[in-house]
């Protein structure tokens, strides 16, 4: 190999340089994969990693996190936000900050959202052994704490040789610009191989295109799929998550302009048509609105999406109660498309629909049946203006009035993140999407302390949009940290912070299962036990202020409109802070949801829930 052919840097070096050059192009749009790189430096990643970053910076950009989850986090909130076209990377330490990325790389695989993991490892050369932080196992001399990452990554490798790098970035990138099977790409980096240099091709960090499929449907599963749908009295669509990774927003809404088909959606397919498209009626499932949901149980053809069918949309098997009920799944991935013993449609969203638009010309819903599912849209939407409304402007709002006040300051180009607590069950049946990107729920891991980070990659991918991060105080307390990162990186994200002292979700969720609240609560401990005294004397708003946000406090209805009018036109990060009054959950699930009860119990509580559970599941069915 020729000297011309052949430069010579360190592996780090060399991974940053290749990282640089690689592109997505999908519809004829080239954009950057890796935009950026996360970071926390230590032992593991601080010679290497740390010292590449600083001689390509202009080539990379780099963002210093504070939190090793959070920063996976604020990579995936990126990754949906540019509809998976473009990615960022997240270096940490070896040992601590390593393990720590572990519940964000199951959140970015189960979402299957891409992004790259860079943490440190031990000396491949073994030359320091045992060394600081090192897992030392008796019989397995090649194992590292980064081993914990191999379940949740869609790739894995450990680059033991610099040369290992040559094919190994080629087979992460693959994963990355999947459109399907992507999700978190693990290299884990022993530190002396990446301060090691190598003679590297000039090939290896020449500009990279990785074009992103639209793989057609086959024509045979086509016209079985038009078949299906021409026999069909009730259909109904389930718009799944896969629906805005297509960005096939148009497409659906030419289906279903065309035919009437009604569209019910998943957390993360809301928004595939917005909300007040005649035929879209919201989420469905345990979550979901009455008029899906009441569909949902007569539909005699369920046509899934992009879905993967967790058991919050299907209510843990009982929702799709028609004696007769078929599914016909359209999925960019056989294993998904499969699932219900479906009929498959195994292609792009966008590509499917289009054709199946084409090949349904002429067809239409019945008219009764267009009426029906109109006049049941009407009716939820008078629910939800009524849960909206506040009588009373000075009165404490409750949780859907936070969402009420909040719905009426957005624009539909605003982002709103939420992941996990009473937060998603409210607004998968309330919020009214205005656009494609507006609704960003995680509810795939459903992870506290997913919206603060996340809403730093969102707005990195998408500059003077406003952006949105609604935690409750359980999910404030386990991940705040990314508050001063978006203080120094001058990122304007909004952050409603409300206070309902403990978890209402799980609090809820406890109480129909017997368990009686036990452990829900932020309150002192009282006599016998239990946490059911006064709320703690802590100030989350002033903590939030402690970390540089500016902080307003809203007491009331008419408060709380006029703070989030405020966030909105601020360019700083902004906190506006609300205590809310009972109750917490918006109106009462119109599905039921698996959670097992005990079957024997001393207590009343439980006795009496396991009977009730005992009746819902008598209506699960097995769809084969």
């Amino acid at each position: 190999m020729s000297a011309a052919a052949t430069r010579r840097l360190t592996t780090a070096q060399a991974l940053v340089r290749f990282l640089a050059a690689q592109y997505t192009e999908r519809d004829g749009v080239r954009r950057r994969l890796i935009t950026g790189t996360w970071g926390i430096f230590g032992h593991g990643n601080v010679a290497g990693l740390g010292q590449a970053l600083v001689e390509y910076r202009e080539a990379m950009p780099y963002h210093q996190g504070r939190n090793e989850q959070a920063m996976v986090h604020a990579a995936v909130g990126h990754a949906r936000q540019t509809n998976r076209l473009s990615a960022q990377a997240v270096t940490t330490s070896i040992g601590p900050g390593a393990t720590n990325l572990v519940t964000g790389a199951a959140l970015a695989t189960i979402n299957r959202l891409p992004v790259l993991l860079l943490p440190g490892d031990y000396f491949a050369s073994h030359a320091a052994d045992p060394l600081l932080q090192q897992l030392e196992h008796p019989v397995e001399a090649d194992a590292s704490v980064n081993d914990a990452l191999r379940p949740v990554s869609r790739y894995f490798d450990r680059i033991t040789r610099p040369e290992a790098l040559l094919a190994s970035a080629l087979r992460a990138v693959r994963v990355l610009a999947d459109p399907a099977e992507t999700g978190a790409v693990t290299l884990a980096l022993p530190q002396d191989v990446q301060a090691e240099a190598y003679d590297w091709p000039e090939e290896f960090f020449a500009d990279r295109v990785w074009r992103v499929r639209r793989p057609a449907p086959d024509p045979a599963e086509l016209a079985d799929a038009v078949r299906a749908v021409r026999a069909a009295a009730r259909p109904l669509i389930v718009a799944g998550g896969g629906v805005h990774h297509s960005e096939a927003e148009d497409a659906l809404r030419a289906l279903v302009d065309a035919t009437g088909i009604p569209v019910a959606s998943t957390q993360a397919g809301k928004g595939a048509l917005r909300h007040d498209h005649p035929a879209d009626l919201g989420g469905i499932g345990h979550t979901g609105t009455a008029v899906s949901d009441e569909l949902a149980r007569t539909a005699d053809l369920v046509i899934g999406v992009g879905t993967r069918y967790t058991d919050f949309t299907t209510a843990s098997g009982t929702l799709f109660q028609h004696p007769g009920v078929r599914f016909l799944n359209l999925n960019i991935t056989a294993f998904d498309a499969h699932k219900l013993a479906a009929g498959t449609l195994v292609c792009d969203a966008r590509a499917g629909l289009t054709a199946l638009a084409e090949a349904l010309s002429g067809h239409r819903v019945d008219a009764a049946y267009e009426s029906e599912y109109r006049a049941g849209k009407v009716r939820w939407e008078e629910s939800v203006e009524a849960a909206f409304r506040a009588d009373d402007d000075g009165a404490v709002p409750t949780q859907t009035q936070v969402l009420g006040a909040l719905d009426a300051v957005v624009g539909d180009e605003d982002v709103v993140i939420n992941a996990a607590g009473s937060l998603p069950g409210d607004l998968h049946k309330l919020w009214r999407a205005g656009s494609p990107r507006q609704y960003h729920l995680e509810y795939g891991y459903s992870c506290m302390g997913y919206e603060i980070p996340a809403a730093l990659g969102v707005q990195q991918a998408a500059p003077g949009i406003p952006v949105w991060a609604l935690v409750g105080d359980g999910t404030y307390l386990m991940n705040p940290t990314e508050i001063v990162t978006a203080v120094q990186e001058n990122l304007p994200v909004k952050l409603v912070l409300v206070q309902n002292h403990g978890y209402a979700s799980i609090g809820g969720l406890s109480e129909s299962v017997g368990a009686e609240r036990f452990g829900t609560d932020y309150r002192h401990r009282v006599a016998d036990g239990s946490f059911t005294g006064a709320p703690l004397p802590v100030d989350l708003a002033a903590n939030a202020a402690s970390l540089g946000m500016d902080v307003l406090r809203a007491t009331t209805v008419r408060e709380l409109r006029e703070a989030l009018a405020t966030a909105r036109a601020a360019t700083r990060p902004t906190c506006v802070y609300v205590e809310t009054a009972p109750p917490s959950a918006a109106l009462p699930a119109e599905a039921w949801w698996d959670v097992p009860v005990a079957e024997v119990s001393a207590r009343e509580a439980a006795t009496d829930a396991r009977k009730a559970y005992a009746r819902a599941l008598a209506d699960r069915r097995h769809h084969l």
